[in-house]
């Protein structure tokens, strides 16, 4: 209940906050134009509602820094819709290409390490503060990638699994990354009780 008492009722109606309940709200939007598409036009539709998605993540971000908006809450729910979106769009498109399981995977197993050693730190008093820098270009050059495969699905298989590639590059980088991000930070905790 700790966590509980550090966020305040002024917190849900900060701009970054509502801008981060659009996009859990555009999440089933997404899907379900994607999953009824039938024309060029539909996944169009589709690719423009993780467009916004994307611009209400830039703008709540921007927001909460430039005008001193950053609370609590935000830093939960915003790394849990990003989560959330990125989720859908990997298995809406696995639905559709077939190279994007192997990516499902990748993606599966770095959120179940990022949470499970998360969880770790926090129980031992400590955790990263915010994404690295890595992070970040990996999830731009993630939303870049599936923007080109939602709104293009019938871009040549060779194009798309290059496109993958070069994403699940940058995820599995981001990855390893993290992961030496969490053992210097055991390192650094662990040293510090001794």
């Amino acid at each position: 209940m700790k966590l509980l008492n550090k966020f305040s009722s002024k917190d849900l109606v900060k701009i970054p906050n509502i801008l981060c309940y659009i996009r859990f709200l555009l999440i089933p939007v997404f899907v379900l134009l994607y999953v009824r598409a039938d024309t060029r036009g539909d996944y169009l539709r589709a690719a423009y509602v993780i467009f916004i998605s994307g611009a209400t993540d830039f703008f709540d971000g921007f927001i909460a820094r430039r005008f001193d908006m950053i609370t609590e809450l935000g830093k939960l729910i915003d790394p849990l819709a990003d989560k959330l979106t990125q989720a859908a769009l990997i298995f809406v498109l696995v639905i559709k290409i077939k190279g994007m399981f192997l990516f499902m995977i990748l993606f599966v197993v770095m959120q179940l390490f990022l949470l499970v050693a998360g969880i770790v730190m926090l129980k031992k008093g400590t955790k990263l503060n915010g994404a690295r820098w890595f992070g970040k270009i990996s999830t731009t050059v993630f939303y870049a990638v599936m923007l080109v495969l939602v709104s293009l699905p019938t871009l040549n298989l060779g194009i798309s699994n290059l496109l993958m590639l070069i994403c699940g590059g940058f995820l599995l980088l981001s990855f390893l990354m993290y992961i030496k991000e969490y053992l210097n930070l055991y390192s650094r905790m662990k040293a510090s009780k001794e």
